[in-house]
């Protein structure tokens, strides 16, 4: 599967510990009506407890300029947050990252345990764009083991 493209998120979340966060590249967009996204998270995960517990959650989309927070929020669980300049929290308690074009918050809809994963799916219940405020930045894409920049036609 290191063979097939995909964008980049980072999947934040508040817990009785703290905030969570890591990076996922199995995001879905699974219905319009209702809209509800998806993502999976595997059973080892260090984040898999607080989630399976979590009632919401905030995907990042990730921009080209984001590759450092990618590789941040995949490493050790206790780095993730220790920057307080890289992120604040939303009035519902999520964190949320600075300088993420998009992103969306969900209430987590149904849990499903697949293989050695779990199948989360949330009903999207805010969209924040900032797209609008200036030059768009590309996507960031993860490929054959490594982070690019996705190179967007006009």
């Amino acid at each position: 599967m290191r063979h097939y493209p995909a964008g980049v998120t980072i999947v934040t979340l508040n817990s009785k510990s703290g905030p969570i966060g890591f990076t996922a590249t199995s995001f879905a967009s699974l219905s319009a009506q209702p809209p509800l996204i998806s993502f999976n998270i595997a059973e080892t995960s260090s984040s898999i407890e607080s989630l399976l517990q979590a009632e919401s959650v905030v995907v990042h989309f990730l921009g080209e300029h984001q590759k450092h927070l990618a590789q941040r929020f995949s490493r050790t669980a206790e780095d993730r947050f220790t920057d307080r300049s890289l992120w604040t929290t939303i009035e519902s308690g999520e964190p949320i990252l600075h300088g993420t074009p998009i992103w969306v918050r969900a209430t987590v809809h149904q849990l499903l345990p697949i293989g050695d994963h779990t199948l989360v799916i949330g009903l999207v219940t805010r969209v924040h764009d900032n797209t609008t405020d200036g030059p768009a930045a590309g996507p960031l894409v993860y490929y054959n083991g490594a982070y690019h920049r996705a190179e967007i036609a006009d």
